[in-house]
């Protein structure tokens, strides 16, 4: 932390992650969602700290906001992921400055006055992950002065305690698609509750059904594609990666504690002082030293130097790419560290085994990373060698 309020934020994100940490077990177990847990948030006015401080906000930077959700993800890593699209959408809509600047302060002043709570809803069992170009099958159509949206959007996190979507829609009769703030509060709203993951549980990332829901011609907020030409890349989206690193320094910590304090009676001493356990750790370290290194320093790129971030896309892929893969091997490590009793329901490693590897199937996905990075590098390639 930079300066006094940096650290004094800290500190409150801290207390939330101690408390958090608390209700984790019975949150993943019961399979249900924090509300608790979102109501510390929204008394700490964290749902609001990325909002501009001209609409009343904090006006975190993706720097700051990546060092108080990887704190969050600590505690819990379904509460954190889940926080972070909401606050990684406000940050991206204020970066990319693409809604109409009255559509954007109304949504603001609703976070901030109301604590509203909202997310964005792309994904459709049909169309897989938005982020590899399925057009959506929910519709939008416009009659008279009013937008009717009909779909279903699948893995819609915090669905039952949302306010607001940010919907896609594909327009009928065009090759387009918009997004539309759409208001929890219509009765074509409705919650299908599908989600029986084995994985961040508390996401509840249920599907949301849209029957006939009528938006106001001003809701019709953003077209794909359009207003930011040629599209940003999506900063925000090291929120993920942030989320896991969490992850990966609570199994870090457990096992250190582990370690430190468990000693089977066939040793003088406990297992830390063991040369294998001891390799185990320093992997662990220089993992996580990896991950932070190359995720704040993209996150510092792209904070201080706003003119290049069209130019960072694969990078950015890169660290989704690294820092998760290297947060389920630090894991793993824990694991190993900790033995047969890491897969018992009693010990949060069990937990962290299973939410860690989510990141995996977040956007962007594995494949599509390395695809990314091999055209980059035959792209620029220059010829030394005629043949």
């Amino acid at each position: 932390m930079t300066n006094e309020q940096q650290q004094i934020l800290l500190e409150k994100v801290i207390q939330l992650r101690n408390q958090f940490h608390k209700r984790s077990k019975e949150v993943d177990q019961s399979g249900v969602f924090p509300h608790e847990n979102f109501k510390e948030l929204k008394d700490s006015g964290y749902l609001s700290w990325t909002v501009p401080k001209k609409y009343g906000g904090l006006g975190l930077n993706l720097y700051d906001f990546l060092r108080m959700q990887e704190q969050l993800a600590q505690g819990d890593g379904a509460t954190a992921l889940s926080i972070g699209w909401h606050l990684g959408s406000i940050l991206e809509l204020s970066e990319n400055d693409s809604w109409n600047e009255a559509a954007f302060r109304n949504l603001c002043q609703k976070v901030v006055n109301e604590q509203a709570l909202i997310n964005r809803t792309a994904t459709e069992k049909g169309t897989g992950s938005p982020t590899r170009g399925g057009v959506p099958e929910t519709k939008a159509t416009l009659q008279g002065d009013q937008w009717v949206i009909n779909g279903r959007k699948s893995f819609a996190s915090m669905a039952e305690a949302l306010d607001y979507s940010l919907v896609t829609a594909h327009i009928e009769d065009t090759d387009r698609v918009g997004i539309f703030l759409v208001d929890h509060k219509h009765d074509g709203v409705k919650v299908e509750p599908t989600w029986n993951s084995a994985s961040m549980r508390g996401t509840r990332s249920d599907d949301l059904v849209l029957q006939g829901v009528t938006v106001p011609k001003e809701n019709f907020v953003e077209e794909e594609g359009k207003q930011v030409n040629p599209p940003f890349p999506k900063g925000w989206l090291l929120h993920i990666p942030a989320c896991y690193l969490g992850i990966a320094s609570a199994a870090r910590q457990y096992a250190i504690d582990f370690a430190s304090s468990y000693q089977p009676n066939s040793l003088p001493g406990p297992i830390k002082e063991v040369p294998e356990v001891q390799r185990k750790i320093g992997e662990m370290e220089l993992a996580l030293f990896q991950s932070r290194e190359i995720l704040y320093s993209v996150a510092q790129r792209w904070t201080a130097c706003p003119e290049s971030r069209g130019n960072i896309g694969t990078e950015l892929s890169a660290v989704k790419h690294i820092v998760t893969n290297q947060a389920v091997h630090v894991v793993d490590l824990a694991m190993k560290i900790v033995g047969a009793r890491s897969l018992s329901r009693d010990c949060p490693l069990e937990r962290y085994h299973r939410d860690v590897r989510s990141g995996l199937h977040n956007p962007p996905m594995d494949d599509t990373v390395i695809k990314k990075l091999a055209s980059k590098a035959l792209e620029e390639s220059q010829p030394t060698v005629t043949l």
